[in-house]
């Protein structure tokens, strides 16, 4: 009996555990549907580990990054700390630090991961899929 109440009380003491990622109530939700050709001009650098472009869709845009030639990840460019205003939508410097130019918070580009200490907030990430080496879809759905 010991035993059940034990993984009754585990199971429920995690199941309430929630990531700043996952619960970010600051940005609105915009369903975003886009599609990145990687052949185009504007998305050469995504065809190399490391390289990253601004995209369309989401509420600022977005931020595609290269992981390692064959996985990508995309970012909104919002900043996820405060409400979307004028200065709110992040650049990318040193091609790995997302930074926002409202008050200079910085965002790791591989994961999202704030960098700035008392931010609690993920960027938000979208999903991609690589559909044949030269398109992606990036969604939230």
């Amino acid at each position: 009996m010991k035993k059940i109440f034990l993984v009754l009380i585990t199971v429920l003491v995690f199941s309430n555990c929630v990531t700043e990622s996952q619960n970010n109530d600051i940005l609105p939700y915009v369903q975003i549907n886009e599609t990145v050709d990687l052949s185009l001009p504007e998305f050469v650098n995504l065809n190399v580990p490391g390289g990253w472009a601004y995209g369309n869709g989401g509420i600022k845009g977005t931020i595609i990054y290269n992981i390692n030639g064959n996985q990508f990840k995309a970012f909104e460019r919002a900043a996820p700390h405060i409400q979307p205003t004028a200065c709110s939508q992040m650049i990318v410097e040193n091609s790995i630090i997302m930074k926002c130019p409202c008050d200079d918070s910085e965002f790791q580009i591989i994961n999202g991961a704030p960098r700035t200490s008392g931010i609690t907030n993920f960027a938000r990430e979208y999903l991609v899929t690589n559909l044949n080496g030269t398109i992606l879809r990036i969604t939230n759905f």
